[in-house]
């Protein structure tokens, strides 16, 4: 398995975030390898797009989503959870795909069945924002297996966002 390249991340979100499903998110941390198979994605593409938070324009929270390709972007929502999205298309244009949900592999047992619980598990935190996922101890890699199925939504938890809550954005793996 090959591990994702910032070039594999240099194309629009719409485009990115059904490539994940299937793939996997690798994390080690004090030696400790942590892996998931990607199941759930969204993607947030664009200051055009008001689901997106660069929608408010370039602030400090959304200066990592300008930013070149490849690298997470992290938040807290409810003051609570973090969420993890990785940051595509190219630097200064601010789209992003949210890691919603996994399965964990090699006997990790823990519960990734939505954005929150996948980003605590996987020990993410705003120290986090900024983290190039091409290089470095937290990464994804492309699955060899054969191409998942995969169904398209529109995203879930977004009612402010007018027209776009309808986008069919969000990618799920079925069996």
């Amino acid at each position: 398995m090959a591990r994702l390249r910032r070039s594999f991340f240099s194309r629009g979100a719409q485009l990115v975030a059904p490539e994940l499903i299937g793939c996997t998110l690798v994390r080690t941390i004090n030696s400790v390898r942590q892996a998931a198979r990607i199941i759930e994605t969204e993607a947030y593409v664009g200051p055009h797009d008001l689901a997106s938070h660069a929608s408010k324009g370039r602030t400090k929270r959304t200066e990592t989503m300008f930013g070149p390709p490849g690298y997470a972007y992290v938040y807290l929502i409810y003051g609570m959870y973090h969420m993890l999205n990785i940051v595509t298309s190219v630097e200064g244009d601010p789209q992003a795909v949210l890691l919603r949900a996994a399965l964990p592999l090699d006997n990790w047992s823990v519960d990734l069945s939505g954005p929150g619980k996948l980003a605590r598990a996987f020990g993410v935190t705003l120290d986090d924002r900024g983290l190039d996922m091409t290089a470095g101890d937290f990464y994804v890699i492309k699955s060899l297996r054969d191409k998942p199925n995969i169904v398209i939504t529109p995203r879930i938890g977004i009612d402010y966002a007018g027209e776009w809550k309808h986008a069919p954005l969000r990618f799920l793996e079925t069996p």
